[in-house]
C-alpha cells in the first residue's frame, strides 16, 4: 500500500470487513456494485463522491472498510493513500487545528490524500465551522482528481440540517442506498459465518435467529458469535432451548405482542394451506391439525379468552379450543419432530 504521510488521521481498518466477507443479497447488491467499481477505478465520472446511506448496523461500515483494504492493495493497479475517519473525528481534528492555529496543516494534511473516507456524515449536521471545512476539503480533492466515499443514515436531499450546497454537491455523483435486510439475506449471513465456526449450529437455529432480529445485521452476528462461544466454554451442542437462554435480553428487546391474526398467517405459510382455512368448516387432517396448533399457540401466547380465541376461528365453541390444546400437548409428548415444529413456531411468535 501507499506509505502513509507521518501525520495521517486515518483510523484503524477492521481486517474481517473486506469485500471477500461481505454477504451480497437483493437489499445491497446496488450499493455494493458500486462500491467495487470505486475500489477498482477511483474517481470516475458518475462515481464521484459515492453517497453509502441505509440504518444501523446494515453494512455501511463494513462497505467503507472493504473499499478502503482493495484500495490500499492496490486492486485498481495503483497504489493509493487512503483517509478514513468518522464524521465526529473529522470536527474533532478541525476544532483542534482552531484551537492550536495549525488549519493550514490541517488543510495541507487532507487534501494530499488520493482518497478521503467520512463515516456517519450525520454527526456534521448543526456544526456549521466543521461542515464549512469539509464542503471546501470535498471541493479541493474532487477538482484535484481525487475520490471521496461517504456514509450516512439517510439519503443527502434527506439530511436536514446540511447546508444546501454541501447537500447539492454529495449528490451529484452516486447514491446508494442499503435496504433493511431480507430473511434470505440475513439466513446467507448467518450461514457464512457459521461455516467458519468450531462448533456445528443447526439449521433451525439459524431459522430462528434470522426471524427473531430482523433489524440489525451487526446484532445478528453478535447473537451467533455469543451462541457459538458459550458452547465452546461450556462444551455443549447449540440448540433452540441454548439459543433462547443464552440470548434471552437480545430476544425479549426485539419481542412484541403477537395476535391471533399472525399467529394463523404464520401457522398457514408453516403448513402450506390458504389462511381462509383457520376460519373454514373444512376438517380434512391437513387443514385441521395446523388450525389446532394455530389454536394452540393462540392460548400460549396471547391473553384472549377461550370462547374469544373460539370465534376467531370460525366463531369455533370454547370447547373445540379447549380439545385443540390439549390434543397438541398430547401428540408433542408422543411426536419429537411434532414438537420441534411447534416450538420452532411458537419461538418465532412469542412474546
Amino acid at each position: 500500500a501507499a506509505e502513509r504521510p507521518a501525520n495521517d488521521w486515518s483510523a484503524k481498518l477492521d481486517p474481517r470487513s473486506t469485500f471477500d466477507t461481505f454477504v451480497v443479497g437483493k437489499p445491497n447488491e446496488f450499493a455494493h456494485a458500486c462500491a467495487r467499481r470505486v475500489a477498482e477505478k477511483p474517481a470516475s465520472p458518475g462515481f464521484n463522491p459515492l453517497f453509502l446511506y441505509g440504518g444501523v448496523g446494515l453494512g455501511k461500515t463494513h462497505l467503507m472498510h472493504a473499499v478502503a483494504w482493495a484500495i490500499q492493495n492496490g486492486e485498481g493497479g495503483v497504489e493509493r493513500h487512503v483517509t478514513y475517519m468518522s464524521a465526529e473525528t473529522f470536527m474533532y481534528r478541525f476544532i483542534n487545528a482552531l484551537r492550536n492555529q495549525s488549519t493550514m496543516q490541517f488543510k495541507e494534511s487532507l487534501r494530499s490524500v488520493d482518497v478521503l473516507m467520512i463515516d456517519d456524515l450525520q454527526f456534521l449536521i448543526g456544526k456549521d465551522n466543521t461542515q464549512e471545512e469539509f464542503f471546501h476539503t470535498f471541493n479541493a480533492l474532487v477538482d484535484a482528481g481525487k475520490q471521496i466515499v461517504v456514509s450516512a443514515d439517510k439519503s443527502p436531499s434527506d439530511l436536514s440540517g446540511l447546508e444546501d450546497r454541501l447537500r447539492t454537491r454529495l449528490g451529484c455523483g452516486m447514491v446508494a442506498d442499503i435496504h433493511a435486510t431480507t430473511y434470505e439475506l440475513r439466513i446467507s449471513i448467518l450461514q457464512a459465518k457459521a461455516q467458519t465456526a468450531e462448533v456445528e449450529v443447526p439449521s433451525r437455529v439459524l431459522e430462528f435467529l434470522a426471524h427473531k432480529i430482523t433489524s440489525n445485521v451487526r446484532e445478528l452476528e453478535g447473537a451467533l458469535n455469543r451462541l457459538i462461544a458459550h458452547a465452546n466454554l461450556f462444551g455443549r451442542p447449540v440448540t433452540l432451548e441454548s439459543a433462547q437462554e443464552v440470548l434471552h435480553d437480545i430476544l425479549r428487546a426485539h419481542d412484541r405482542r403477537v395476535t391471533i391474526e399472525e399467529i394463523q398467517r404464520k401457522v398457514a405459510e408453516h403448513y402450506n394451506i390458504r389462511l381462509t382455512d383457520m376460519s373454514s368448516a373444512r376438517r380434512a387432517r391437513n387443514v385441521a391439525r395446523p388450525r389446532q396448533v394455530a389454536m394452540y399457540l393462540a392460548k400460549q401466547l396471547t391473553s384472549r379468552s377461550l370462547p374469544e380465541i373460539g370465534r376467531r376461528f370460525g366463531n369455533r365453541d370454547h370447547t373445540t379450543v379447549m380439545h385443540a390444546v390439549s390434543r397438541v400437548a398430547e401428540l408433542m409428548q408422543a411426536d419429537v419432530s411434532f414438537a420441534e415444529d411447534v416450538e420452532l413456531l411458537r419461538r418465532m411468535l412469542e412474546t
